[in-house]
Protein backbone atom coordinates (compact mmCIF):
# COMPACT_ATOMS: atom_id res chain seq x y z
CA UNK A 1 0.00 0.00 0.00
CA UNK A 2 1.43 3.20 -0.71
CA UNK A 3 1.48 4.68 2.48
CA UNK A 4 3.08 1.54 4.21
CA UNK A 5 6.49 3.11 6.30
CA UNK A 6 10.03 1.42 5.50
CA UNK A 7 11.86 0.83 8.98
CA UNK A 8 15.64 0.10 8.25
CA UNK A 9 17.07 -1.20 11.45
CA UNK A 10 20.88 -2.20 12.07
CA UNK A 11 21.64 -5.08 14.54
CA UNK A 12 18.03 -6.52 13.76
CA UNK A 13 18.91 -10.46 13.87
CA UNK A 14 18.49 -10.61 17.97
CA UNK A 15 17.48 -8.68 21.06
CA UNK A 16 16.39 -5.36 20.74
CA UNK A 17 16.78 -5.05 17.05
CA UNK A 18 14.63 -8.09 16.31
CA UNK A 19 11.93 -7.11 19.05
CA UNK A 20 11.90 -3.74 17.35
CA UNK A 21 11.43 -5.69 14.00
CA UNK A 22 8.54 -7.70 15.32
CA UNK A 23 7.11 -4.50 16.36
CA UNK A 24 7.00 -2.82 13.45
CA UNK A 25 6.39 -5.25 11.52
CA UNK A 26 3.17 -6.01 13.07
CA UNK A 27 2.40 -2.26 12.89
CA UNK A 28 2.18 -2.66 8.99
CA UNK A 29 5.13 -1.21 7.78
CA UNK A 30 8.05 -2.80 5.97
CA UNK A 31 10.70 -3.56 7.84
CA UNK A 32 14.59 -3.97 6.56
CA UNK A 33 16.68 -5.83 8.93
CA UNK A 34 20.32 -5.03 8.73
CA UNK A 35 22.96 -7.37 10.04
CA UNK A 36 26.21 -9.26 9.89
CA UNK A 37 24.35 -12.90 10.18
CA UNK A 38 21.11 -13.11 9.66
CA UNK A 39 18.51 -15.12 12.32
CA UNK A 40 15.88 -17.48 11.16
CA UNK A 41 13.38 -15.50 13.25
CA UNK A 42 14.34 -12.34 11.30
CA UNK A 43 13.49 -13.63 8.18
CA UNK A 44 10.56 -14.79 9.31
CA UNK A 45 9.66 -11.27 10.37
CA UNK A 46 10.89 -8.92 8.48
CA UNK A 47 10.39 -7.66 5.08
CA UNK A 48 13.62 -7.64 3.47
CA UNK A 49 16.84 -8.86 5.16
CA UNK A 50 20.28 -7.41 4.60
CA UNK A 51 23.57 -9.34 5.71
CA UNK A 52 26.74 -9.49 5.79
CA UNK A 53 26.60 -5.70 6.71
CA UNK A 54 29.45 -5.00 8.99
CA UNK A 55 28.77 -0.97 9.83
CA UNK A 56 32.10 -0.15 10.88
CA UNK A 57 33.92 -0.54 7.73
CA UNK A 58 33.32 1.16 3.88
CA UNK A 59 32.75 -2.00 2.60
CA UNK A 60 29.84 -2.59 4.88
CA UNK A 61 28.46 0.66 4.29
CA UNK A 62 28.88 -0.09 0.36
CA UNK A 63 26.82 -3.33 0.88
CA UNK A 64 24.38 -1.40 2.69
CA UNK A 65 23.82 1.06 0.02
CA UNK A 66 23.68 -1.30 -2.53
CA UNK A 67 21.17 -2.83 -0.95
CA UNK A 68 18.93 -0.39 -0.52
CA UNK A 69 19.63 1.98 -3.59
CA UNK A 70 16.52 3.55 -4.83
CA UNK A 71 14.59 3.02 -1.11
CA UNK A 72 12.72 5.62 0.24
CA UNK A 73 13.21 5.36 4.23
CA UNK A 74 10.70 6.50 6.78
CA UNK A 75 12.52 5.36 10.14
CA UNK A 76 16.08 4.09 10.84
CA UNK A 77 16.92 2.73 13.94
CA UNK A 78 21.02 2.67 14.77
CA UNK A 79 20.43 -0.05 16.90
CA UNK A 80 23.57 -2.55 16.02
CA UNK A 81 25.72 -2.27 19.73
CA UNK A 82 28.78 -4.11 21.54
CA UNK A 83 29.39 -3.77 25.78
CA UNK A 84 32.81 -4.85 26.75
CA UNK A 85 34.27 -3.85 30.68
CA UNK A 86 37.23 -2.03 31.39
CA UNK A 87 38.55 -1.26 34.50
CA UNK A 88 41.08 0.87 35.90
CA UNK A 89 44.99 -0.70 36.54
CA UNK A 90 43.93 -3.16 33.54
CA UNK A 91 42.62 -1.08 31.00
CA UNK A 92 42.23 -2.84 26.96
CA UNK A 93 42.16 0.09 24.80
CA UNK A 94 41.66 -2.28 21.87
CA UNK A 95 38.35 -3.00 23.59
CA UNK A 96 37.53 0.76 24.16
CA UNK A 97 38.76 1.51 20.23
CA UNK A 98 35.87 -1.49 18.96
CA UNK A 99 33.13 0.10 21.14
CA UNK A 100 33.98 3.09 20.11
CA UNK A 101 33.72 2.38 16.54
CA UNK A 102 30.86 0.04 16.66
CA UNK A 103 28.58 2.21 19.50
CA UNK A 104 29.66 6.03 17.83
CA UNK A 105 31.54 5.88 14.36
CA UNK A 106 29.18 3.32 13.16
CA UNK A 107 25.97 4.84 13.74
CA UNK A 108 27.32 8.32 11.74
CA UNK A 109 28.59 6.15 8.80
CA UNK A 110 25.31 4.94 8.22
CA UNK A 111 23.15 7.71 8.96
CA UNK A 112 25.72 10.40 6.75
CA UNK A 113 25.34 7.61 3.90
CA UNK A 114 21.26 6.90 4.56
CA UNK A 115 20.17 10.96 4.98
CA UNK A 116 19.47 11.30 1.25
CA UNK A 117 17.04 8.36 1.04
CA UNK A 118 15.41 9.38 4.39
CA UNK A 119 12.20 11.46 3.58
CA UNK A 120 11.20 14.79 5.12
CA UNK A 121 8.95 13.74 8.12
CA UNK A 122 11.44 10.67 8.48
CA UNK A 123 13.40 10.10 11.81
CA UNK A 124 16.47 8.42 13.08
CA UNK A 125 16.73 7.13 16.04
CA UNK A 126 20.05 5.99 17.80
CA UNK A 127 19.87 3.31 20.35
CA UNK A 128 22.34 4.98 22.92
CA UNK A 129 22.45 3.97 26.72
CA UNK A 130 21.94 6.34 30.28
CA UNK A 131 25.54 5.16 30.84
CA UNK A 132 26.77 7.17 28.15
CA UNK A 133 25.27 9.90 30.64
CA UNK A 134 28.20 12.01 32.58
CA UNK A 135 25.79 13.46 34.75
CA UNK A 136 24.36 10.33 35.73
CA UNK A 137 27.90 8.22 36.01
CA UNK A 138 27.87 7.12 39.60
CA UNK A 139 30.13 4.29 39.43
CA UNK A 140 32.97 4.47 37.52
CA UNK A 141 34.07 1.68 35.27
CA UNK A 142 32.90 0.53 31.45
CA UNK A 143 35.59 2.99 30.30
CA UNK A 144 34.98 1.97 26.87
CA UNK A 145 30.93 1.57 26.54
CA UNK A 146 30.22 4.78 28.49
CA UNK A 147 32.43 6.67 26.46
CA UNK A 148 31.16 5.40 23.40
CA UNK A 149 27.59 6.34 23.95
CA UNK A 150 28.49 9.39 25.39
CA UNK A 151 30.19 9.89 21.71
CA UNK A 152 27.28 8.74 19.65
CA UNK A 153 25.04 11.15 22.00
CA UNK A 154 27.34 13.74 20.96
CA UNK A 155 26.96 13.09 17.33
CA UNK A 156 23.06 12.44 17.63
CA UNK A 157 22.49 15.86 18.45
CA UNK A 158 24.80 17.54 15.75
CA UNK A 159 22.94 15.21 13.22
CA UNK A 160 19.49 16.56 14.81
CA UNK A 161 20.28 19.74 14.31
CA UNK A 162 22.17 19.46 10.78
CA UNK A 163 18.90 17.59 9.82
CA UNK A 164 16.54 19.90 11.62
CA UNK A 165 15.91 21.95 8.21
CA UNK A 166 15.62 18.75 5.70
CA UNK A 167 12.08 17.85 8.47
CA UNK A 168 14.37 14.75 9.98
CA UNK A 169 13.98 14.68 13.51
CA UNK A 170 16.57 12.77 15.62
CA UNK A 171 16.61 11.07 19.24
CA UNK A 172 19.32 9.31 21.67
CA UNK A 173 16.91 6.84 22.86
CA UNK A 174 18.02 4.49 26.08
CA UNK A 175 16.27 0.68 26.03
CA UNK A 176 16.16 0.41 29.27
CA UNK A 177 18.18 -2.66 31.43
CA UNK A 178 16.70 -5.12 29.05
CA UNK A 179 16.87 -8.73 29.45
CA UNK A 180 19.11 -9.96 26.06
CA UNK A 181 22.85 -11.58 25.48
CA UNK A 182 24.64 -8.52 26.37
CA UNK A 183 23.77 -8.32 29.74
CA UNK A 184 23.67 -12.70 30.26
CA UNK A 185 20.26 -11.86 30.44
CA UNK A 186 20.07 -10.55 33.74
CA UNK A 187 18.25 -7.00 32.71
CA UNK A 188 14.98 -5.67 34.36
CA UNK A 189 12.63 -5.61 31.28
CA UNK A 190 12.09 -7.97 28.39
CA UNK A 191 12.93 -7.03 24.93
CA UNK A 192 9.18 -6.64 24.47
CA UNK A 193 9.01 -4.57 26.99
CA UNK A 194 11.87 -1.93 25.80
CA UNK A 195 10.80 -2.21 22.35
CA UNK A 196 7.38 -0.83 23.05
CA UNK A 197 8.39 2.01 25.34
CA UNK A 198 10.96 2.79 22.17
CA UNK A 199 8.28 2.81 19.75
CA UNK A 200 6.35 5.12 21.82
CA UNK A 201 9.39 7.23 22.08
CA UNK A 202 10.04 7.55 18.47
CA UNK A 203 6.53 8.11 17.62
CA UNK A 204 5.99 11.11 20.23
CA UNK A 205 9.32 12.25 18.55
CA UNK A 206 8.77 15.87 16.56
CA UNK A 207 11.12 18.33 15.47
CA UNK A 208 10.35 20.43 18.20
CA UNK A 209 11.88 17.76 20.69
CA UNK A 210 14.90 16.55 18.31
CA UNK A 211 18.02 15.86 19.82
CA UNK A 212 16.42 14.98 22.77
CA UNK A 213 18.20 12.16 24.85
CA UNK A 214 15.33 9.93 26.19
CA UNK A 215 14.60 6.51 28.30
CA UNK A 216 12.24 4.22 26.94
CA UNK A 217 9.94 5.03 30.13
CA UNK A 218 9.44 8.16 28.96
CA UNK A 219 12.04 9.94 31.72
CA UNK A 220 14.06 12.84 29.53
CA UNK A 221 17.95 12.03 30.68
CA UNK A 222 20.45 14.10 31.36
CA UNK A 223 23.41 14.59 29.33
Amino acid sequence: MADRKTVVITGANRGIGLELARHYASEGCSVIGVCRQASDELHTIASRVIEGVDVTTESGIGTLTAGLEGQTIDLLINNAGLLQDEKLGSIDFDSIRIQMEINAYAPLRVAEALVPQIAPGGKIANITSRMGSIADNDSGGRYGYRASKAALNAFGKSLAMDLKSKGIAVAQLHPGYVQTRMVNFGGLITPEESAKGLAERIDALNLENTGSFWHSNGEELSW
